[in-house]
């Protein structure tokens, strides 16, 4: 979208109107003593072929899928993402779209969200999904206060399996509150799962949640079913996270295996990654529990000449309704990622999603083993995993990437990364396939690594 700034006559016709003379004066109400007394130090204006071949060379400083041979993973996966998806986001009915308040002319856009929640809560095993959130780590930040809230209890068990970014968003969700030690961390086995001897000492009376990540973090299989059944026996909810949406595609759904509240990253179904974001949070629960859900819920019914029709049923958000009794303050759902996800699950279908999911899988184990065959390479877990797993390096797994990325290859993530804060993992590397890592890259990947 071109920007086309204001000339000074249209600045000066603008101020005109609202009475005043200059757009300093807009400011008056801000104390001078913090107002900036100099201008900034920017350079001078550019012409705009000069600027978009400046921009250009700043783009081309960034590594990306397309020049790179890259087995990151760990939140935010490079999935295909139908040719279709970008053409029908660029309509302007949804490109330009915004919260549906009005739905007498919104129709189009509830109607996506409704397809969305339908698809999401199919996939996810739940009665129940919202019209999107943020993303998966903000999504369980408000699955744990849920938890609370239908719980009536304060305190939230966190496994060391969920995502450390996670982790520290939930935390931060929950370190506001008045209560003391309200997040506690329940540790791994050896295997890369949670602990159950842990998970039992920990569990208490005022046990609200017990937060999982499925496929976890470092790639492992819980036993979901397990755990949910650990949590019900103490009067908590199981909540289950998960980075990698694909994964359902193979697996069983987290809600059909006790789960009361899920709450994930959907970022792999048609929402390009991005250097990171803007995601797309999908959450669902159980219908006892639905008034206590963040965010808000499409519904459909029917006019009074029995035509459908879609509205917002549900928006517990404190825009809609009393702080004191609002469920989040979430200022407004993904819309247009959420759309993305909707258009490739369409586009996908059941089939389509089982056979990428077997494909990551296939690709994942068998880059597993020739790495493991390698001189110096093991395994880190023996731990059945779906498309993600940890390998040991014979050197420092930071010195490994450093190495490999003047050839063109990101070999995965080093678990000793400072943003994971995850201490004695230097000789630890993270790596991840998908449905788009043919066997000429695991090939070139294998042979970067024995060198």
């Amino acid at each position: 979208m071109r920007y086309i700034p204001h000339t000074p006559e249209d600045i000066q016709a603008m101020l005109a109107v609202i009475g005043i003379d200059s757009i300093d004066e807009l400011f008056r109400q801000i104390p001078a003593d913090i107002q900036l007394a100099h201008g900034l130090d920017v350079p001078p204006g550019m012409s705009e072929p000069d600027l978009m071949q400046h921009v250009q060379a700043l783009a081309l400083k960034n590594e990306d899928h397309s020049r790179t041979l890259s087995f990151l993973g760990s939140g935010v996966h490079h999935h295909h993402i139908p040719t279709a998806v970008s053409q029908l986001l660029l309509r302007g009915e949804f490109f330009t779209a915004y919260t549906p308040y009005q739905p007498e002319i919104s129709q189009g856009t509830l109607q996506a969200i409704f397809e969305f929640q339908t698809m999401v809560a199919e996939l996810l095993g739940v009665d129940i999904a919202n019209a999107s959130l943020y993303d998966g780590s903000t999504g369980l930040g408000e699955a744990a206060l849920m938890a609370r809230r239908c719980t009536r209890r304060s305190k939230v068990l966190i496994s060391a399996g969920v995502h450390p970014e996670y982790r520290n968003v939930v935390d931060t969700y929950v370190s506001a509150l008045d209560t003391e030690n309200a997040l506690e961390l329940i540790p791994l086995t050896d295997e890369g799962t949670t602990d159950f001897n842990a998970l039992e000492a920990l569990l208490s009376d005022d046990t609200a949640g017990v937060l999982i990540q499925h496929p976890n973090f470092f790639g492992s299989l819980e036993d979901v079913a397990a755990i949910a059944e650990r949590a019900h026996n103490a009067g908590a909810l199981c909540v289950s996270t998960f980075t990698d949406p694909f994964a359902f595609g193979v697996l069983e759904a987290p809600g059909h295996l006790g789960v009361d509240i899920v709450a994930g990253e959907g970022q792999g179904l048609g929402v390009p990654m991005s250097f990171g974001g803007p995601l797309v949070g999908f959450f669902g629960c159980g219908q006892k529990s639905v008034r206590q859900m963040p965010g808000r819920l499409c519904g459909r019914t029917v006019d009074k000449d029995g035509q459908d029709g879609y509205v917002l049923t549900l928006s517990t958000r404190e825009q809609h309704i009393r702080r004191e009794r609002a469920t989040s303050n979430i200022c407004t759902n993904q819309g247009l990622m959420a759309l993305a996800s909707c258009i490739t699950m369409v586009l996908l279908g059941p089939d389509g999603l089982e056979r990428a999911a077997r494909l990551s899988f296939r690709r994942a184990h068998d880059t597993h083993r020739r790495i493991c065959e390698l001189d110096g390479f093991a395994p880190r877990y023996e731990s059945p995993f779906f498309n993600e797993f940890v390998v040991r390096t014979p050197q420092p797994a930071q010195t490994i990437v450093d190495r490999l990325l003047p050839q063109g290859i990101v070999p995965g993530l080093p678990l000793s990364s400072r943003a994971l804060n995850l201490s004695g993992r230097e000789h630890e590397l993270l790596i991840s396939t998908t449905e788009l890592h043919n066997e000429k890259d695991i090939d070139r990947l294998i042979h970067a690594l024995a060198g």
